[in-house]
């Protein structure tokens, strides 16, 4: 058997363990739309198994060249990963966010595809919906542990899940009359479930636990097989604090250049700066286009062939994305489009409270935003990922190098010019002090002890993020081990690898030239990057 032949049995079985992966990914055939995934004890086990048995035939395959090596490494890690997170971190027996946004996933993705005509959407639709029901009992006997933080997540999305279930089944219903009587039917059933199940929720509020700390041990394995990394907790964790105070000193420095305050109060006077909800969609929009134009006139990176909507976020996915978020095309979707969601507050809104959203849309921070998200970030990064012929490289990914990437990118354009004032520049080391304080706070949340109500002051006090927007955070890092990190580590690495690309390419050395050597790469480790552009350790 080939590694080749492996990747293909690897993906077959991941897809129908997680048959909303397989929507997402828009794989072709649609057979795994109308159908939820299951992760009680009983319906892992065998999937558990042929997981073990694809790692022992990954141990022993040989790969042909360095390219298949390098996906068989990551592929081998992907599943080693897959089974500590399922026998031994358990998010399906502690968190109930873990299955609903499985459930909510389904039915988002489902409605937002490209590729299915309305009937087969409306049909699919129908078999996910009636299974609801059946899904949330799933859930309610394998919630063996409760975490208090994570089901104060769950509470958060149950509302919006019933708004986006009302919507879903107007939509294709309006689309596809012929199925509307059953969608309506089944949608009645499901957001009855969803209903109902919010007394599981305030049962579990009440008697969860407070233990979201993965630990040390289970920490520094996420490092070394999620992301690649030699470093372990002890190490990021002093340089989170060394970059915190590098930042630092240069927030105090541009702001005494700017306007002579402490950089917190020029924060505050900058935010008050910022397009009305009416202008926020086109200002994103504008900056969106500036970024894509300034790569391609600066022939930074290649400009894929796929365009990047800009749009208000649809009123069911507003609980979950309070500011603005960044959707990519499924790996095997024929439509490219990406989609950049942007949240425009309610105006049925107190006035006060519409000014306390805009303000984390404060002018000068829309150029970073933009091109973080979009070119050269994300959308630049993992459309080119999703057109590659390896399997491994379109659908794997470590945020390590992606969201690596797109914070690389923040600093990549200043040094090109991109931003177009020093107050633009300011904003991009405020957002790099809180992708420092990241570091911090994930590796304190988890290793070292640190409270939620400790890891929420220290954002308020040091970021100066509102309390609301920093308990959201955090509940974030508390489900999320090792991954908040990422941000600013992957910078650092990829910075690294950039320094040692120059010294071995002298004369030759150009930007262009390192972004075309790491693209292909996809969203694979820093360090499995490294060895394929024979830089060594």
């Amino acid at each position: 058997m080939s590694f080749r032949d492996i990747e293909k049995s690897f993906f077959d079985l991941y897809w129908h363990m997680d048959p909303v992966a397989a929507t997402q990914a828009g794989v072709p055939g649609g057979g795994y739309d109308d159908r939820y995934g299951r992760f009680s004890p009983a319906a892992l086990a065998p999937h558990l198994a042929a997981l073990k048995s694809i790692a022992t035939a990954l141990e022993g395959v040989n790969a042909a060249d360095l390219d298949e090596e390098i996906d068989r490494t990551a592929l081998l890690n992907e599943v080693r990963v897959m089974l500590r997170r399922f026998e031994k971190l358990k998010p399906q027996a502690k968190n109930p966010e873990f299955w609903l946004s499985h459930l909510l996933g389904g039915l988002h993705h489902l409605l937002l595809s490209a590729d299915r005509t309305p009937a087969e959407k409306a049909a699919a639709a129908i078999g996910r919906l009636e299974d609801i029901p059946n899904f949330l009992e799933d859930l309610k006997t394998s919630l063996e542990e409760p975490v208090r933080v994570f089901v104060e997540t769950a509470v958060r999305m149950t509302e919006g899940g019933r708004l986006l279930i009302k919507e879903m089944a107007a939509a294709l219903g309006a689309q596809a009359p012929m199925h509307a009587a059953r969608l309506a039917a089944a949608a009645e059933q499901a957001r009855d479930a969803l209903l109902k199940f919010d007394t599981n929720l305030a049962r579990w509020l009440e008697m969860g636990t407070e233990q979201f700390a993965i630990g040390e041990e289970a920490f520094n394995f996420l490092l070394h097989y999620q992301h690649a990394l030699r470093d372990t907790a002890p190490e990021l964790w002093r340089y989170g604090l060394r970059l915190k105070e590098e930042i630092e000193a240069d927030l105090v420095r541009l702001a005494t250049r700017l306007d002579g305050k402490p950089w917190p109060e020029l924060v505050d006077k900058l935010r008050a700066d910022h397009p009305g909800p009416s202008e926020l969609v086109d200002a994103y929009s504008k900056e969106m286009a500036r970024a894509r134009d300034f790569v391609a006139e600066r022939k930074l990176a290649p400009i894929p062939n796929a365009p990047l909507g800009v749009i208000p976020t649809p009123a069911f996915m507003r609980p979950v994305i309070p500011y603005a978020a960044y959707d990519s095309p499924g790996a095997y979707s024929r439509n490219r489009t990406g989609w950049f969601y942007v949240t425009v507050p309610d105006s049925r809104l107190p006035t006060a409270q519409q000014e306390r959203i805009l303000r984390d849309h404060c002018r000068y921070e829309l150029a970073a935003t933009a091109l973080h998200e979009g070119y050269p970030g994300h959308h630049l990064q993992l459309v080119i990922a999703k057109e590659l012929p390896s399997h491994v490289r379109k659908n794997l990914w470590t945020p390590l190098t992606v969201e690596g990437w797109a914070l690389y990118c923040e600093d990549m354009m200043g040094e090109e010019g991109f931003y177009a004032s020093d107050q633009e520049l300011f904003f991009q080391r405020v957002h790099l002090l809180w992708r420092a304080m990241r570091i911090l706070l994930d590796v304190g949340l988890h290793t070292r002890g640190m409270t939620r109500e400790q890891a929420v002051d220290q954002m308020v006090n040091e970021l100066h993020v509102e309390r609301g927007n920093a308990e959201a955070e955090v509940r974030r890092y508390c489900a999320w081990p090792a991954y908040q990190l990422c941000y600013a580590v992957g910078r650092r690495e990829l910075l690294r690898l950039r320094d040692d690309f120059r010294k071995a390419r002298g004369n030759h050395f150009s930007l262009r030239a390192f972004h075309d050597a790491v693209l292909p790469y996809g969203g694979l480790p820093v360090t499995l990057i490294r060895w394929g552009l024979g830089l060594g350790e």
